[in-house]
């Protein structure tokens, strides 16, 4: 049977009486890009936190390559391997997309605190941030700045920090947020080929994305997961269409 590399187990999360995560357990196994979908409020954004270290459960435990992570903070939890993009971009608009790179690796090295300047001229950390940027497609654009990238640019260049720091789990909040349709093919084909590098949860709306890369689709309502399965079983339910997809899904 295929490990799992990260599980939750009967999270729960409130805030006041608004219950953002009830009872949920799911697990992402090797090799494998577990799609995470859903409305707008379901608690999405929420279970991400838990599952990255940014929020704490009120209750349950966070597995990470079989070991309970619960109470690791988010630098821990990234140092064990666990790769982050965010829905909001976290890019340092006015440096390079290099220095950006560079930022990411300097996180990854072990040595988070020391002089940027000296960093940049670090050629284990420099070799490390143009891998990444060549494998993105973005090696042309090593000295812009980041603010003059476009929207597209900018989500490639949030994958290749995560790169530099040698994920073995990544978790990836609407990498397609905001691109075209163009962007998002190419995109979804490098997500699918990373995969068997670093399996994946991606939390993702771009359904023709999601539907194209997922081996399996766990779709979160109100806080609750409704429905896991394939791509064929998530678009047959009933339950799911009324409450999600609709029913030209």
């Amino acid at each position: 049977m295929t490990e799992a590399v990260l599980e939750t187990r009967g999270i729960y999360k409130s805030f006041g009486a608004l219950r953002a995560s009830q009872d949920i357990s799911l697990d992402l196994l090797e090799g494998e890009i577990h799609a995470i979908i859903g409305p707008n409020g379901a608690g999405k954004s929420t279970l991400i936190g838990q599952i990255c270290g940014t929020l704490k459960p009120d209750a349950g435990s966070v597995q990470l390559l079989g070991r309970d992570v619960t109470h690791d903070p988010a630098r821990l939890r990234a140092r064990a391997g666990l790769g982050r993009t965010f829905q909001i971009s976290s890019l340092a608009m006015e440096d390079t997309v290099l220095q950006n790179a560079v930022l990411g690796a300097l996180g990854a090295s072990g040595n988070p605190w020391r002089f940027f300047s000296d960093a940049l001229s670090d050629k284990d950390l420099r070799n490390t941030a143009q891998e990444a940027l060549l494998r993105v497609g973005l090696e042309d654009h090593a000295t812009s700045r980041t603010a003059e990238l476009s929207h597209g640019q900018r989500r490639q260049l949030e994958v290749a920090v995560a790169l530099t720091q040698k994920p073995k789990v990544l978790v990836m909040d609407e990498p397609m947020a905001g691109m075209g349709s163009e962007g998002s093919k190419r995109l979804t084909g490098f997500l699918d080929g990373l995969r068997r590098e670093a399996p994946i949860l991606l939390v993702e709306h771009d359904m023709d994305a999601v539907f194209a890369l997922a081996d399996r689709i766990s779709v979160l309502v109100y806080g609750e997961v409704i429905a896991t399965g394939t791509v064929d079983e998530i678009r047959a339910d009933k339950a799911v269409r009324e409450a999600y997809l609709g029913e030209d899904a």
